[in-house]
C-alpha cells in the first residue's frame, strides 16, 4: 500500500510540476495524433470542475478522505485492497497539496490538471489515482473480498436465511 502511494504520489508533484514548467492552458501541447493533449488549467472545483466556487469544501473532503482510509489501512491484508487504498490516499494526498500549497490561499488552493483526452476534462495523475482505485474498490466490493482477504459467504437461502418467508415456507 506504501509504496502504491508513494509512487503515485511522487509521480504525480512531479508532473505536475513538468506541467508547470512547460504546458499551456492557451497553447497544449499535442501528442499522438492530437488524441493526447498537454492542457495547463488550474481547477478550484471537484470532477468535472463541479463546484468551482465551493473549493473549502472538496479541500473538507479530500482531508476527512485521507483520514478514514489511513484509519483504516492497518486493517488491510489483501493485496487487492492495499492497491485500491494505495491509489486513492496517493490521489487524494496530491490534490490536498495542491488546495493546501497554491494560491488563491491554504485551503482554497488550485488543483493542477494538465492531461486532456478527446471530450473529456482536464486531469492529472492524482485524478487517475482516485478513479482507478475506487473503481477497484466497487470492484473488490462485488466480488464479496473483505479488508481481511476473505471471502463474504453468498445469502444464505437454509431456515431462518433471508429467502424465507416469515411463516417458515421458501419464497
Amino acid at each position: 500500500m506504501a509504496a502504491v502511494a508513494l509512487t503515485l504520489l511522487a509521480s504525480d508533484l512531479i508532473t505536475k510540476q513538468v506541467a508547470l514548467t512547460h504546458f499551456s492552458g492557451t497553447d497544449p501541447t499535442e501528442a499522438f495524433g492530437g488524441l493526447l493533449k498537454f492542457t495547463l488549467v488550474f481547477n478550484s472545483g471537484g470532477a468535472f470542475s463541479v463546484g468551482a466556487g465551493e473549493t473549502w469544501f472538496f479541500t473538507t473532503v479530500k482531508f476527512l478522505v485521507l483520514i478514514l482510509l489511513l484509519v483504516m489501512a492497518p486493517r488491510v491484508r489483501t493485496p487487492v485492497w492495499a492497491v485500491s487504498f494505495g491509489l486513492v490516499i496517493a490521489g487524494a494526498a496530491g490534490n490536498l497539496v495542491d488546495r493546501l500549497s497554491r494560491g488563491p490561499s491554504p485551503w482554497e488552493g488550485r488543483v493542477v490538471d494538465w492531461i486532456q483526452l478527446p471530450y473529456w476534462p482536464v486531469f492529472n495523475l492524482a485524478d487517475c489515482g482516485v478513479v482507478c482505485g475506487s473503481a477497484l474498490v466497487v470492484w473488490t466490493l462485488t466480488r464479496g473480498i473483505r479488508l481481511d482477504g476473505t471471502i463474504e459467504p453468498e445469502a444464505s437461502t437454509a431456515p431462518g436465511g433471508p429467502e424465507q418467508a416469515a411463516d417458515g415456507r421458501d419464497q
